[in-house]
């Protein structure tokens, strides 16, 4: 006996091997009819190649045609295999996101749950009582509870129960993550929520091509291939250009699914093992030949994205230096522990002049240094050099949007960042969320580092990093400039620089031979030349700002005064002069009191080393770019102790002419306002104060966002409600819709599916089914039997029903629902309202009794309907005994005994 598919329904039924039909006398039924496969008693075949006698598969067969197996529902093993299949190979496609992450394991953390759950989940169609309404419930909460607790696994209570928090960023993640991977230079590490983006990946592919592959019909299971080949595609957009094994992974799949098809179509032949081996070993010999012999070009969508950051819009750093000096200069602005001694600490690299400030340039005129990219944890790091992991803490005063960092960084983890304190640092700003402190930006080239946020008082975090060898006076002495054209060196041009600049230079460092002996010159001469003075109250006039005009004044004035501002200044702009890659950096210095870098500042307690920064220790300083040595850090400023009086000569050396007329000075000597381009530098508050936040604009914006962000039941109440309103939809559509005898049955329907959806098993006659109903909620029967009458009433009795009639019957059936559900406990009567047992199918035997009303003859189950029968009804006269009763007419009149039981 051979299986035969019935194409349409995936049934299958038992027929004898050979079936004559009528008319196809000498005709067999084969194996693969349901696929138009029809064998003809002189052995040839029509509409299937495979089951030819002249085919190399029959052939290989040994001229015997493979017995096919049931195709009705399968067992659980059968589906857990095709599950765990599609789970191994979503898994594969997810690979090209390994090098996103930068780990194995930070991978796996979410794609193996994830593609787990998703084919799980898949799997739990095959039981009818989860299949779709439980399956969609199920994705919803892995999707918005269980994800998040992996992603976002610090903001969880206890790590394992998850918090407000966890859920509003699992949401904004939900989606940000993607634009998250695409505009963070891999590794991303999991910070900022990205693991999200493989969580949502894995697991609703996965489960999409597991549906396709536990599907009943075979032949849709090579549909699941779609959602694993989106997968692979999406992930390729996502990864890297060299991806995780590419060949490999794409090959694996292809031959995984081919043999997995294979068997899901009944075509494997494990008996024939060999030959099946030779082909999948061909097919992978030559996808592979044909990928290494194929030049590879990958599309990657991190390419063609622009960060939607433009250093060059923040002020200049360098304009707010004096203003630390003037408002912190004894208060402690920055704790570091486990930093290395003597390290600086890096806040603003600048390498543009326009002849008012130094500041970051444009992108359009040097990518290298204003190439500032939102990183992730981790940052890729090829500087050679001694290891370190530090931690900062910021302190009151120190605020704007520039973190402070050491050395070159291979991660840094803000996510410890304090939940409060404002923008300004004075602690009594908004309150901000981690997840605002860890979208940071990164430049690789100058080492430093920009928070959108802007740092806050009590801010927290870790960096791990690589501090490059100094090279010794003699090194640097010998040393040429870097190429121009090597990364790192692409600077913009200088504009309005005095005269003066350049002739200080020439004649400073113009006899020596190489770029590092030209730079130690000028740092020799301004520090032996020059006088320190902040010009603050009691110390020695001195202009701010680092300008044509001050440089000018600086250099060919009548008093060589200023501080670190003016000399960093000063010397980068004569190495400009003389062809030297250079730029000003502003930053933090442990300094003693002469202004000179010390171990000493360095306190270690307990094997944990900490420095504190205040603001006197913030500085600027000049690096230049050496060959073989990167860029070297130059300190021009005099000794903070060489403090000039009017007794001393405090001319510059070389005095120059003035080329051109300089600006007005500035009347403010403690702020450079028009150099700052009108906007607040660093620390820049000392201007105006903004008043400090309201109590009640603070309670206002709290309560604004947990009404935004509601609680985590939020999602049951919405799934609760969705299932509330369709029923309620459905409902009105029974009520509504059809003519006054379609509204009565439709009401005895609601009263059944409500009984369903009790729990109560209603079968029978609708005078049992209201006796069962009765019984079972022990309520009184005789509503129940009387709405039944009347349904049987309007459905056979044939008289014209009224819509008065049908209102009224609704408006019984809408009592007894009311009734039903009172006589049922508290968790029961909350089931019943939440159950969607008979909903969908009351509406489609609703619509399908419409149209049988409305010209197709038949009956809403598909059956014909039956011609009507003259039914013979018996004479109500009484026939005299002995004689023969009379040939029985159709009466109008009958007894009403008989019309009772034809009703």
């Amino acid at each position: 006996m051979n299986d035969v598919i019935d194409s349409s329904l995936g049934s299958f039924s038992s027929t004898s091997a050979v079936d004559a039909l009528p008319g196809q006398v000498g005709q067999t039924r084969r194996p693969f009819s349901g696929l138009g496969s029809t064998v003809t008693g002189t052995g040839t075949t029509t509409g299937s190649w495979a089951e030819s006698t002249h085919s190399v598969i029959w052939l290989t067969r040994g001229g015997n045609r493979l017995p096919l197996a049931r195709v009705g529902r399968r067992s659980w093993g059968t589906n857990l295999i095709s599950v765990a299949v599609i789970a191994l190979t979503s898994l594969i496609a997810a690979s090209n996101l390994l090098d996103v992450y930068g780990s194995a394991a930070m991978w796996a953390v979410a794609a193996v749950p994830a593609t787990l759950l998703g084919a799980l989940i898949a799997y739990a169609g095959t039981a009818p009582a989860l299949r779709l309404w439980w399956q969609i419930v199920f994705l919803i909460v892995a999707q918005g509870v269980i994800g998040p607790v992996i992603a976002l696994n610090d903001t969880a209570i206890s790590h394992v129960i998850p918090s407000v928090e966890t859920l509003s960023q699992g949401f904004v993640s939900t989606f940000g993550a993607f634009k998250y991977l695409i505009a963070v230079p891999p590794p991303t590490g999991s910070g900022d929520g990205s693991l999200m983006a493989a969580w949502t990946i894995c697991l609703w592919l996965s489960f999409l091509a597991g549906v396709f592959a536990i599907g009943d019909k075979r032949q849709l299971s090579v549909l699941s291939l779609l959602p694993i080949a989106i997968e692979l595609v999406v992930c390729a957009l996502l990864g890297t250009q060299t991806g995780f094994q590419p060949i490999a992974s794409g090959v694996l799949i292809g031959l995984i699914m081919i043999v997995w098809l294979s068997w899901r179509w009944q075509l494997l032949e494990l008996g024939r093992w060999i030959s099946a081996t030779i082909i999948l070993l061909l097919a992978a010999g030559l996808g592979v030949g044909a990928c290494m012999g194929i030049g590879q070009s990958r599309l990657i969508l991190r390419d063609y994205y622009d960060p939607p950051l433009s250093p060059y819009d923040y002020a200049s750093p360098l304009s707010g230096l004096r203003s630390y000096v003037k408002d912190h200069k004894d208060d402690t602005l920055l704790t570091v522990t486990n930093l290395p001694e003597g390290t600086p600490v890096r806040l603003a690299v600048m390498d543009q002049f326009d002849g008012n400030v130094w500041n970051l340039s444009d992108s359009t005129e040097a990518s290298d240094s204003s190439d500032y990219r939102r990183v992730g944890t981790r940052i890729p790091n090829t500087v050679d050099g001694k290891k370190f992991t530090a931690t900062f803490t910021i302190d009151k005063g120190l605020s704007d949007k520039w973190l402070p960092l050491a050395g070159a960084a291979s991660s840094v983890d803000v996510t410890s960042a304090g939940k409060t304190g404002g923008a300004n640092g004075n602690g009594g700003g908004e309150s901000r969320s981690s997840a605002d402190h860890t979208l940071f930006y990164y430049n690789e080239s100058t080492q430093s580092a920009i928070i959108p946020a802007g740092l806050s008082t009590g801010m927290t975090y870790t960096e791990s990093g690589i501090i490059a060898p100094t090279p010794t006076d003699k090194e640097i002495a010998k040393a040429n400039a870097a190429v121009t054209n090597q990364p790192g060196t692409n600077q913009p041009g200088t504009k309005d620089v005095p005269d003066s600049v350049g002739k200080f230079a020439s004649s400073v460092a113009g006899g020596e031979d190489t770029a590092g002996a030209q730079a130690q010159a000028l740092v020799a001469q301004l520090k032996d030349s020059g006088w320190f003075s902040h010009g603050l109250t009691g110390d020695y006039p001195s202009l701010p700002g680092h300008g044509s005009y001050r440089i000018n004044a600086l250099l060919a004035g009548s008093a060589m005064v200023g501080d670190s501002e003016q000399y960093a200044s000063a010397m980068a702009l004569m190495a400009r002069e003389l062809g030297l890659p250079s730029r000003v950096v502003m930053g933090f210095l442990p300094k003693n009191d002469d202004g000179d870098i010390s171990n000493d500042r360095t306190e270690t307690v307990n094997g944990t080393s900490t420095v504190k920064f205040t603001g006197n220790d913030i500085e600027a300083w000049v690096e230049i770019n050496l060959e073989g040595y990167g860029w070297v850090a130059f300190y021009p400023t005099p000794k903070e102790t060489k403090i000039p009086d009017d007794n001393q000569n405090l001319t510059p050396p070389n005095p120059q002419t003035l080329v051109r007329q300089p600006p007005v000075p500035l009347t403010d000597p403690l702020r450079d306002e028009e150099q700052a381009h009108g906007k607040s530098a660093l620390a820049g508050e000392d201007a105006t104060d903004e008043p400090a936040a309201s109590i009640w604009s603070t309670i206002g914006r709290i309560a604004a966002k947990v009404a935004i962000y509601g609680s985590p039941v939020w999602i049951p109440l919405l799934i609760c409600l969705l299932i509330l309103a369709l029923k309620t939809v459905a409902l009105a559509r029974l009520r509504r819709h059809g003519d006054a005898r379609q509204r009565i049955t439709s009401g005895w329907q609601a009263v059944h599916a409500l009984a369903g959806q009790s729990g109560i098993p209603v079968t029978g006659t609708r005078r049992d089914q209201a006796q069962a109903i009765a019984r079972q909620l022990n309520i009184d029967g005789a509503p129940l039997i009387a709405l039944g009458r009347q349904a049987d009433y309007a459905a056979f009795s044939g008289q014209p029903v009224t819509p008065e009639q049908a209102g009224a019957y609704w408006r019984s059936v809408l009592t007894t629902r009311k009734l039903m559900l009172a006589s049922q406990s508290f968790m029961r009567r909350l089931r019943t309202r939440l159950s969607l047992r008979g909903v969908f199918h009351n509406v489609r035997i609703l619509s399908s009794i419409r149209t049988w009303r409305h010209g197709d003859k038949r009956k809403p189950d598909g059956r014909q309907p039956a011609k009507q029968r003259p039914v013979k009804r018996k004479s109500s006269t009484q026939q005299p005994a002995g004689q023969k009763p009379a040939t029985q007419q159709p009466s109008a009149q009958q007894p009403s005994s008989q019309k009772g039981r034809q009703s």
